[in-house]
């Protein structure tokens, strides 16, 4: 048994379940982000509204079980005082297609569930693994399942953008520096290879770092140790790294932008992350999980879309892929009222024409600066280049150059 309150938190639950979850649930945690309806589709208040059995979710320390739940309701007087949820194991593994959510991933899509079989496995390892997927794909999600998977997972957890950074302040943050190294540098740093010793780094776009600093990277690579900037003295350091990209790192190195003895050397376990277009059986049931996700910090409960707006979603191209949707989510959440979410509820872009983006591309080209790709990030960001480059998950240098070989103008 499971007990929650009226505020749709968890409030208890019976030493049976606990032992069959091989963990326990955290008092005062809402409902929401550990019960899934099976289908992922029905909202969540049906199934405690209803009382009816249903097939569900239970999300434990990053791990998901299957499960059959009958919710009943508490009253205390008139007023309603929270529910018991009887939990039994779900009777039959049944098809890939049932719904998974998996350190934070959820989808009932296939191909997506066997990326997660394969962090399951390699995670148990000390292989680098290189991560590629669009922006908003949930790349940094798989490099916290496998810390979290790992020995490591006592260990601390690095992440750090290397296209966010200029190269000279990259290089100090992933190796430290020593005080008086450059201006500015008042005191010893000691980076974050030295702050992720004995843990997990997670290099996000490493694609984008420039090639000296590669070389550096590859000899730290192959000494385990760090020299800070400015500094001597080699400093040993013990980290598995992650790393992550939107680029194929093969092409990279053809067109000599990336060293191949370091691809090598990131790329010995790669991971695809399907974009969202090509999951479309996930974009409803996940718009109506964020959907509940917001409605335990509001007031409005939102049961459905009408059939313009489901249209709407399914069609979109989603650019910035589950990232993006949860934004639209909330843009709708707010804009609109009552239990339909509409089509005038959705962002501007969703009602103006746009250019249409291929479901799958060719694989010769980058995915994420395909002419309709571009044109539909900036047409979401209002023709902001930076935040369409966020968007595309690419540097904002890499758009402006895509752009000018398109001839297109854009705001700053």
């Amino acid at each position: 048994m499971l007990l929650v309150d009226e505020a749709r938190k968890v409030a208890a639950l019976s030493p049976a379940l606990e032992a069959a979850l091989g963990g326990t649930l955290r008092v005062g945690t809402p409902l929401a982000r550990v019960l899934v309806p099976g289908d992922g589709v029905e909202p969540l208040e049906a199934l405690l509204t209803e009382g009816r059995e249903a097939s569900a979710h239970l999300r434990v320390g990053g791990r998901s079980k299957a499960v059959r739940v009958r919710a009943l309701s508490l009253a205390q007087g008139p007023r309603a005082a929270g529910w018991v949820l009887l939990v039994a194991p779900e009777p039959t593994a049944g098809p890939s297609r049932r719904a998974e959510l998996f350190h934070g991933l959820w989808t009932q899509s296939p191909e997506l569930q066997r990326v997660f079989r394969i962090v399951e496995k390699v995670a148990r390892t000390e292989s680098s693994v290189l991560v590629r997927g669009e922006s908003g794909t949930g790349k940094e999600h798989i490099a916290h399942a496998l810390h979290a998977l790992s020995t490591r997972t006592r260990g601390p957890f690095r992440a750090i953008n290397c296209a966010a950074l200029p190269p000279n302040l990259l290089e100090s943050e992933l190796f430290g520096h020593v005080r008086g190294a450059f201006t500015g540098a008042v005191r010893d740093s000691p980076g974050h290879f030295r702050l992720a010793d004995k843990g997990s780094l997670f290099l996000d776009e490493v694609a984008e770092m420039p090639l000296d600093l590669q070389a550096k990277m590859l000899r730290v690579l192959e000494t385990r140790s760090v020299i800070p900037v400015g500094g001597r003295q080699p400093v040993p350091v013990d980290v598995r790294i992650l790393a992550a990209t939107h680029r194929p790192l093969r092409r990279e190195v053809e067109a000599g932008r990336f060293r191949a003895d370091l691809m090598y050397r990131l790329r010995v376990v790669p991971l695809f992350l399907p974009a969202l277009r090509e999951r479309r059986g996930d974009i409803l049931p996940l718009a109506l999980r964020f959907l509940e996700e917001l409605h335990q910090r509001g007031t409005r409960r939102v049961e459905r879309f009408s059939p313009g707006a489901r249209k709407l979603l399914e069609e979109h191209p989603w650019p910035g892929n589950v990232r993006e949707l949860r934004n639209v989510m909330e843009y709708a959440f707010v804009i609109g009222e009552g239990p339909v979410v509409r089509e005038a509820d959705l962002p501007p872009e969703f009602s103006e024409p746009r250019a249409p983006v291929p479901a799958t591309p060719p694989a010769s080209r980058d995915v994420s600066l395909e002419p309709g790709r571009v044109q539909a990030a900036l047409a979401q960001t209002g023709g902001n280049r930076s935040e369409a480059a966020r968007l595309l998950g690419v540097s904002r240098v890499t758009l402006w150059r895509r752009l000018r070989d398109l001839n297109m103008a854009v705001k700053r």
